[in-house]
C-alpha cells in the first residue's frame, strides 16, 4: 500500500499522537494515506475513536514489540 505521509510519534503520550496526526491530515488530500508510528499503548483506542469521530478510515493497525503502527486514509 502506498503511504503518502509518515508521522513518527514514538515517545509521545496521549493526546500528542492524535494532535500530530490531526495536523498532518490537515495538509493532506482526500484519499491519501498517513502512516503513524507510536509507542503509546493508549493510542490504539485513541486512533479508533478519532477515526469514528472524524470520518477518516483506519485501514490497518499493528503492534510489534510495543510499537504501534497505524495506516489512516484521509476522508
Amino acid at each position: 500500500m502506498q503511504v503518502d505521509k509518515e508521522l513518527d510519534a514514538r515517545g509521545l503520550n496521549c493526546p500528542l499522537p492524535i494532535l500530530r496526526a490531526k495536523k498532518a491530515l490537515a495538509d493532506m488530500q482526500s484519499g491519501q494515506v498517513l502512516k503513524i508510528i507510536s509507542t503509546d499503548p493508549g493510542s490504539v483506542k485513541d486512533f479508533q475513536a478519532f477515526c469514528k469521530q472524524t470520518g477518516h478510515t483506519l485501514l490497518e493497525q499493528a503492534e510489534a514489540e510495543k510499537v504501534y503502527t497505524f495506516l489512516m486514509k484521509h476522508k
